[in-house]
């Protein structure tokens, strides 16, 4: 199953549209939560440390010390989690405006989740001693802060219905619609940066081949449109067939 927060910032979609000839991208700030609230307040000194990711990087892995919360700027990162007889599912991609790592302010110390940089990324890091007084001290950020978990939990048990009772087409194709920021209605033909078919199967729970499967019978439909060599996939609204 996966939760989805994405939300693709605007600067790094530049010269799409003369590769698709179409529509708009995606606008930063799609998501519930406008990113500026969070950071005035968490790049103020002695609060967090802002720190620069390459792709590919490990920031955290499984069954590692959780001794801090972060906070993404710009960029994405993969969340996921290795069963015992070495099966990876993925759990997350969150970008912009998404916190991870959140559990260790309650009682889980040790990481659930491995959390892997899926594009470069810049990313505020706060220890859960500070993140805890910022908490208790700023009164809108936690409301804003509260309101992100809530939501961010009601996508969670949104997707393990999804994952319990759809096919896995239909699975795909809503991981796809969210990715684009559907609900976004001012966006109604999105361009997304590619997310390879691995990671998109291990969000669905299935293999490889079937994604490919899937995709190719999107793309044959009209329901999305990429160039393997651009690196950026255009989904179109008739996608949302998909998941009736």
């Amino acid at each position: 199953m996966a939760s989805l927060a994405i939300n693709t910032p605007r600067t790094s979609l530049d010269g799409v549209n003369q590769q698709f000839k179409q529509g708009t991208t995606p606008a930063a700030g799609a998501n519930t939560f406008n990113p500026q609230a969070f950071l005035s307040i968490l790049t103020k000194p002695g609060t967090g440390a802002r720190q620069e990711y390459g792709k590919g990087r490990t920031i955290f892995s499984q069954d590692d010390p959780a001794s801090h919360v972060y906070y993404i700027i710009s960029g994405q990162v993969k969340l996921s989690i290795i069963s015992a007889q070495g099966k990876e599912a993925v759990i997350d991609v969150l970008e912009q405006g998404s916190f991870f790592g959140e559990e260790c302010m309650g009682a889980q110390n040790v990481r659930m989740f491995t959390a892997t940089v899926a594009q470069t990324a810049s990313i505020i890091k706060v220890d859960k001693r500070t993140m805890s007084r910022i908490v208790h001290g700023d009164r809108e950020f936690a409301e804003l802060f509260t309101s992100y978990l809530i939501s961010h939990n009601v996508r969670l048990k949104e997707n393990l219905v999804d994952q319990f009772f759809n096919s896995s087409q239909k699975r795909l194709a809503r991981i796809l619609l969210l990715l684009a920021h559907f609900d976004d209605k001012a966006n109604p033909e999105p361009v997304i940066p590619w997310v390879s078919q691995e990671t998109l199967a291990a969000m669905v729970g299935t293999t490889r081949s079937r994604v490919s499967h899937f995709m190719n019978g999107f793309r044959k439909n009209g329901f999305i449109d990429y160039d393997a060599s651009s690196n950026y996939l255009r989904i179109h609204s008739k996608l949302q067939r998909a998941v009736l």
